[in-house]
């Protein structure tokens, strides 16, 4: 539709010819990965699982208005799909990790996008009051918030370990015409190895920076320019 003109001479337009090929073959593999996670049998059957949740409006901080919703009450009529973000928020830490702050930045932008076809919601230990405090801070206006400091939601789905320590990740469920809700996929920072860099495609921080003839280097995020 808008083949790419490279623009350059000598070594710059060779090299740039063979990174284009690269490019192709890099989006290639991305489409047969993403048809791979769309041909994954269903996961089973999951626990109607009980969180915790507040009103829309973050201002809302009376905990009287906090109530209780199970997994099954997060779909939507006529969607039967349910993106579900793992937030690494410690139930004793005053923040969450700096790195899912910088995701959850992105997602609260473009959440009103996500839901045009799919129910988006983001997850963590944390108490749910302290959870909301922090997302009025964040201007986290735009999703879903929940707390499972009272279920197994995430030792269950492997972001804690044995000794309650928190993790990223992504988890999808889909609702069968049953309204039986399934677990269909799960994807974590780690990818059986120690690069940690399994969900990067979830910010384009890490995209952009990988453009730079610097790359990405060992910047890291930081709560503290991120003033709402």
């Amino acid at each position: 539709m808008y083949p790419l003109k490279l623009k350059g001479e000598g070594d710059y337009l060779k090299q740039r010819q063979a990174l284009l090929e690269a490019e192709i073959a890099l989006r290639d593999q991305s489409e047969r990965v993403a048809e791979l996670r769309r041909q994954l049998p269903s996961g089973g059957p999951v626990e109607d699982y009980v969180f915790r949740e507040g009103s829309a409006n973050l201002n809302v901080t009376d905990p009287s208005s906090f109530c209780d919703v199970q997994l099954s009450e997060l779909f939507e009529p006529g969607k039967d799909q349910l993106i579900l973000i793992h937030l690494m928020f410690h139930p004793e830490s005053e923040s969450p990790c700096v790195m899912c702050s910088m995701w959850a930045d992105g997602y609260n932008a473009i959440a009103p996008h996500i839901r045009e076809r799919a129910n988006f919601v983001m997850v963590a230990k944390a108490e749910i009051g302290k959870l909301r405090q922090w997302s009025k801070q964040r201007g986290w206006d735009n999703i879903r918030l929940l707390s499972s400091h009272d279920n197994s939601f995430n030792s269950d789905f492997h972001v804690e370990d044995a000794d309650g320590d928190q993790m990223p990740g992504i988890s999808i469920f889909t609702r069968q015409a049953d309204g039986q809700i399934h677990h269909t996929y799960t994807g974590q920072a780690g990818l059986g190895d120690e690069i940690g860099r399994g969900i990067d495609f979830m910010s384009p921080v890490w995209n952009l920076f990988d453009l730079l003839p610097q790359g990405r280097e060992d910047w890291f995020p930081g709560h503290d320019y991120m003033k709402a």
